[in-house]
């Protein structure tokens, strides 16, 4: 193992194998613990549809119904739907709420909104002489920040607290947005890799569909993280748990580790 590999891994505190048992009940306790010391209601977990909100909702839900159960106060857990127009997969966002019994739940549309932003961008671009369209990826932004001006405001008026789904295979390659679906609260699921989510998720109950379904972070059609990235969640997962994995794509990974430490860092001031 070099020596760039041990001190991300020490970084992100991934550990070699879990035991999803435990896991469970430990991030369970954080999330409860968080809720008292912060005196709010309850836990806002935005639903893709894809592994790592689904995993988070039923951590978050199991939380909240222990809370309620031991205080005799009322903790929820507020689920959100937030598709761009139509979402090809939204059934499977639905099944996992289905699965965890959230009776807390809304569907937001971002579609207007992303599409007037971007259109004031555009105009922007015009009045600075770039005659130009948004990009893909500008416009991805956008989606992901628009998503999360929705549940802030939710959360804002409702006392809850906004749950991220980043973990530790996503961190070590910045895949998320600053201020999009990185702007959150509380992370219950940092220090796990993608397998290790996978494993939670089987043992907690998430759906099979969602289980095995390519992860995607749904910001265009077609998108899936391992394309996009090109690496596999398989080496991925594999560097995190200090096994070997080949050359090119160790060090691809680390260059990707580098490139996005602003994302991981403090922001920077004199």
């Amino acid at each position: 193992m070099s020596t760039l590999q041990a001190q991300i891994i020490e970084r992100l505190g991934v550990k070699p194998s879990i035991n999803a048992s435990d896991e469970v009940r430990k991030r369970v306790d954080f999330l409860k613990e968080y809720v008292r010391n912060t005196g709010t209601t309850g836990l806002l977990i935005a639903i893709s549809g894809g592994l790592d909100s689904a995993v988070a909702v039923g951590l978050c839900k199991q939380a909240t119904d222990e809370l309620s159960s031991e205080t005799g106060k009322e903790y929820i857990t507020l689920g959100v739907f937030q598709p761009y127009g139509e979402q090809v997969d939204i059934a499977d966002s639905y099944a996992v709420a289905e699965a965890f019994n959230l009776t807390h739940k809304v569907e937001t549309n971002i579609e207007e909104a992303v599409d007037e932003i971007s259109l004031e961008v555009e105009h922007a671009f015009k009045t600075i002489g770039k005659h130009q369209h948004i990009s893909r990826g500008g416009k991805g932004n956008v989606k992901a920040r628009t998503r999360m001006v929705v549940q802030y405001a939710l959360a804002f008026d409702m006392n809850l607290l906004v749950v991220g789904t980043d973990h530790a295979s996503e961190a070590i390659t910045g895949f998320y947005t600053k201020w999009g679906d990185g702007a959150v609260d509380i992370t219950p699921l940092s220090s796990l890799n993608k397998r290790q989510v996978n494993q939670v998720g089987a043992h907690i109950g998430v759906p099979e569909a969602v289980l095995i379904k390519a992860p995607t972070a749904g910001l265009w059609h077609g998108q899936t993280d391992e394309d996009e990235l090109g690496i596999t969640y398989t080496h991925n997962s594999d560097y995190l748990e200090g096994k070997e994995i080949p050359d090119d794509v160790r060090e691809k990974l680390e260059k990707q580790y580098v490139k996005t430490e602003h994302k991981r860092s403090p922001i920077p001031g004199i």
